[in-house]
């Protein structure tokens, strides 16, 4: 693993540099020990002053793919944490996939005290430009939570190395729709395995964040006739739970309403010993990324005989959709077979964990892990 400090020059517009936060303790853990990263650049953005992470798990299968997070932590480290977590669950979601892509993230700390303003953004763009473009090609961005197909192309000014751009701009725009479509062809699989039925109508759904992805589930699953009961930490969401004829629950309280599912569709680790402790649900099925907020709640949620469907897996429609779309020569109707296919991975996952008696961890990663292994072995 390379570990890379890049030193920042100063900054263009001092104006744009916010003062330096206060130290905090971190909250996301690092790892015990160091973590399995071919590249890790850790940089403060010469524009804005912020720090950015770029953190580049494998290049095993091909050029790293993962999208650039700006958002709000109280400790650069924790930035780090959350990048090197999220390039891991990279690597495994487009082995998944079955792309040859990589894994890799970049992550952007906005601290405590510093006002996001629209000249903060295009500041922190253009410093995460440089910085992917200082990696050579060995990994790819695009747009991830804070960040947006507009904002990609403010870091397409700096390289070349970023996808999801407007259409205007000859770009594939934003893979919300693809990563709504893979959830629910989860979903369904997953509805299939623990009730023998892919209906959705009547069944009772807990969509736990309303944004990009989880409000297109909601609306899907509302059109199919499912009840659904929906929470999001913006309470300007609740126009949307009206639109569909929704319930709507605290957040703090979405976990423990009696239904078929739970779909945590905010940000990860959600999935604690305390929520399993309490879930009602006979299955969880969500967009967000790395929900364990723990390895061994995978074992809690088998013990308590509730079937988790892998984040990883079910989340993979976004960069399906990135990796085909910007290849020439892919039909619309391949894309959107892939995209279904999501369900048909989700549905092996779930029938090797029960054959093997494994946690469905275990059974995606090792999934995940033969591909992984057959590149690794075309290599030597």
């Amino acid at each position: 693993m390379s570990i890379t400090h890049a030193p920042a020059s100063p900054a263009t517009t001092a104006s744009a540099t916010p003062a330096p936060a206060a130290s905090a303790p971190t909250v996301v853990p690092l790892p015990d020990q160091a973590p399995d990263h071919e590249r890790v650049l850790i940089t403060r953005g010469p524009r804005s002053g912020l720090t950015v992470v770029v953190a580049v798990h494998s290049t095993v299968l091909g050029q790293a793919l993962g999208g650039a997070r700006l958002w709000r932590y109280p400790h650069w480290t924790d930035a780090l944490a959350d990048a090197l977590r999220l390039s891991e669950a990279m690597t495994l979601k487009n082995a998944a996939a079955g792309l040859n892509r990589g894994g890799g993230k970049s992550v952007i700390q906005v601290p405590p005290g510093v006002e996001l303003d629209d000249d903060l953004r295009r500041a922190a763009m253009l410093d995460l430009g440089d910085a992917v473009e200082s990696l050579g090609g060995a990994y790819m961005t695009a747009e991830d939570v804070g960040t947006s197909a507009e904002l990609m192309a403010v870091v397409a000014e700096r390289t070349a190395h970023v996808c999801g751009l407007p259409p205007e701009q000859g770009g594939v725009g934003e893979p919300a729709d693809a990563t709504a479509a893979g959830v629910h062809a989860g979903l369904v699989a997953t509805l299939e395995h623990v009730t023998g039925s892919r209906d959705v109508a009547g069944r009772h759904v807990v969509v736990a964040g309303l944004g990009q992805v989880g409000g297109r589930l909601a609306r899907r699953l509302a059109a199919e006739g499912a009840r659904l009961t929906v929470t999001d930490v913006a309470d300007g969401k609740r126009a949307l739970a009206d639109e569909l004829g929704a319930e709507w629950v605290d957040p703090a309280d979405a976990h423990r309403v009696e239904a078929d599912v739970f779909a945590p569709c905010g940000l990860g680790g959600v999935l604690t010993p305390e929520v399993v402790s309490e879930l009602r649900v006979r299955a969880v099925v969500g967009a967000a990324n790395t929900q364990l907020a723990a390895r061994e709640v995978a074992g809690l949620l088998r013990d308590r005989g509730i079937v988790w469907a892998p984040d990883f897996v079910v989340n993979a429609g976004g960069v399906v959709y990135l990796d085909l779309a910007s290849t020439p020569g892919v039909e619309a109707s391949e894309l959107d077979a892939r995209i279904a296919g999501i369900g048909d991975v989700i549905g092996r996952v779930l029938r090797d964990a029960d054959a093997s008696g494994e946690t469905t961890l275990v059974a995606a990663e090792r999934l995940a892990a033969a591909r992984l292994d057959r590149a690794r072995a075309e290599r030597s």
